[in-house]
């Protein structure tokens, strides 16, 4: 069949073989006779054909694509077993060379370590432990009867490490390459080699001050088994109530603590010594410590606490007094600068879990618009409010005193809590007690501890989500819950005891080896002892609005960022270890 040529308006009349070929014919080569010869072929069987090669085609391209891919895989699976076995030799000559395995990277040295030093009675005061061996008192105190010899007593009791001279932590673990900075370091904690009290002489008080949290009774427990377990005193313990003022107040005299008397009080929460705020009176406090030959006091307590337990240090060293102060610091708000948390924070925000819970049901089933918000403690940082929304994944806006609040706008929280009430019929608020200041203004009014009253931010809140939801010409039905004082009150948890019995113990060991004027802490997660001065400097600590814990807030709420960029916050994001 020959193709005609056709007018130049309609298209040209081609065998479909033709678009298979590398071009397309312009009309003026149709009646070439290759042209002509191809268009003769019988279309179907050209289908056919064509099928066939396309398939033999396909085939071919995925063999050769599987064969490659075999081959990285291969290549990839030699490098890394080549890899593994230069490792493995490497690290095997540097082991027999006593050098740690791993990369050497270069450029991240310290210039210096600064040892955070402690005060120490050995340079005023002659030891009072010489010779006595540092064991566990009771074990080597056989009690079944078996006959058992003294060297299997002695070394039963011996501890698996002790700490040596300026054995230390290091503050900041952090490096970057080109980085060559100072390091601050902190005095390790634990049982040391050589005693400076004589467990024979020593008598100790215990006293809890300002508000309560949960773990305090398991402070109280742990130093005071330590005391009788660890040492073996043979002298009293004395429970200070009521705080401070139990030194000298007659209505409250100090009680007896036993190993017995303090056996099961970690399952109830509070203080069996009871607490107060206030009540300092250093020359009665004194009186009390001349008149029980106390050797070791403990102080329970917050930044304000800790000052005040630093001046009887001072005072003691003024008059002669050869007595060890510590302190182990007490905060639910976390804010004690330093230390990786503070005991009873754990359990707080576990138990906040109640309360969100409780306001996402209120907020769910109460119609229309339901609203609901919880209080949470956080005088000066948001710590609580922040860990309890993360642990929560409940919440819709969390408002905590390190970022300011911004009601309406772009950028404001009213808008956003209307978008997701919109969305999901229902929101959750979660506000730290001391968030919004800049809303409602500074108190200038204090309690007995030198703490300013805060601001109702939660009925605050209350009204303006109220007030906003009208304006759009909507009701709001907004539940608002303050679990304050329930998340404080409980007993610690499983987390929270084992944090306490080491803040108990190492305190022990700290007054033993002779220190003073100290607290003890977590830190980079091993235990040390801090000088309460530089401890208290800074503190209370606020959460870093710029660090990775505010951005996984922004992250889950999705709420508005108002965080404020200013030069002491950038300073803060570069020195900070905020995760």
């Amino acid at each position: 069949m020959i193709m005609n040529r056709e007018s130049s308006s309609n298209p040209p009349r081609i065998s479909p073989l033709q678009f298979f070929l590398p071009f397309r014919f312009p009309q003026s080569t149709v009646s070439n006779p290759i042209v002509i010869m191809l268009a003769g072929i019988d279309t179907k069987a050209a289908t056919t054909s064509l099928a066939i090669a396309a398939t033999a085609a396909a085939a071919s391209y995925l063999i050769t694509r599987r064969h490659y891919q075999k081959k990285v895989v291969t290549e990839r699976s030699d490098a890394y077993q080549k890899d593994v076995e230069a490792r493995v030799k490497i690290n095997s000559e540097r082991k027999v060379m006593g050098l740690p395995s791993g990369i050497k990277l270069e450029g991240l040295t310290d210039n210096d370590v600064y040892l955070w030093d402690v005060e120490h009675l050995g340079k005023y005061f002659p030891s009072e432990g010489e010779g006595i061996e540092n064991n566990m008192a009771a074990l080597t105190r056989d009690k079944s009867g078996d006959k058992v010899t003294d060297e299997d007593l002695a070394r039963r009791a011996q501890y698996n490490k002790l700490i040596g001279e300026h054995e230390c932590i290091l503050a900041n673990i952090r490096r970057k390459p080109g980085g060559n900075e100072e390091v601050r370091a902190y005095v390790r904690a634990g049982p040391v080699e050589k005693l400076h009290f004589n467990p024979k002489n020593v008598n100790a008080a215990i006293v809890t001050c300002g508000g309560l949290c949960p773990g305090l009774n398991n402070v109280i427990r742990e130093v005071t088994r330590a005391l009788f377990h660890l040492y073996g005193i043979e002298g009293k313990v004395y429970g200070i109530v009521g705080g401070y003022k139990g030194f000298y107040d007659p209505k409250t005299p100090p009680i007896n603590l036993t190993v017995e008397s303090v056996e099961n009080i970690h399952h109830e929460g509070g203080t069996i010594l009871g607490s107060s705020r206030g009540g300092f009176d250093m020359d009665k406090i004194l009186e009390f410590i001349r008149s029980k030959k106390i050797r070791q006091l403990y102080v329970i307590g917050g930044d304000g606490t800790h000052r005040g337990a630093f001046k009887i240090h001072e005072t003691c060293m003024e008059k002669g007094l050869h007595v060890a102060v510590a302190g182990i610091p007490k905060t639910i708000d976390n804010d004690v600068d330093y230390l990786d948390r503070s005991f009873g924070f754990i359990t707080s925000v576990e138990a906040a879990q109640t309360a969100i819970r409780a306001a996402k049901v209120e907020a769910s089933c109460n119609l229309p618009n339901g609203v609901g918000i919880v209080k949470l403690m956080g005088r000066s940082s948001g710590f609580i409010a922040a860990h309890a929304t993360l642990g929560s994944g409940d919440v819709d806006l969390c408002l905590i005193p390190e970022v300011p609040i911004v009601l309406d706008g772009p950028n404001g929280c009213l808008p956003h809590l209307w978008r997701r009430v919109k969305k999901n019929g229902y929101a959750v608020i979660v506000v730290a007690e001391g968030a919004g200041e800049e809303l409602l203004g500074e108190s200038t009014e204090t309690d007995a501890s030198g703490n300013k009253k805060l601001p109702q931010i939660g009925e605050f809140m209350k009204k303006a989500v109220n007030d906003y939801f009208r304006k759009q010409g909507e009701e709001a039905t907004v539940k608002y819950i303050d679990p304050s004082y329930m998340i404080r009150s409980v007993p610690a948890n499983a987390t929270d005891t084992l944090y306490c019995m080491q803040l108990g113990q190492n305190a022990v060991h700290g007054c033993f080896a002779g220190y003073t004027g100290f607290s003890v802490g977590l830190c980079n997660n091993k235990m040390c002892l801090l000088p309460i001065p530089e401890l208290v400097a800074t503190s209370p600590r606020q959460m870093n609005p710029m660090g990775r814990t505010w951005e996984r807030i922004l992250a889950v709420t999705r709420q508005p960022n108002t965080r404020k960029i200013t030069r002491k916050s950038m300073a803060r994001t570069k020195s900070s270890s905020d995760a």
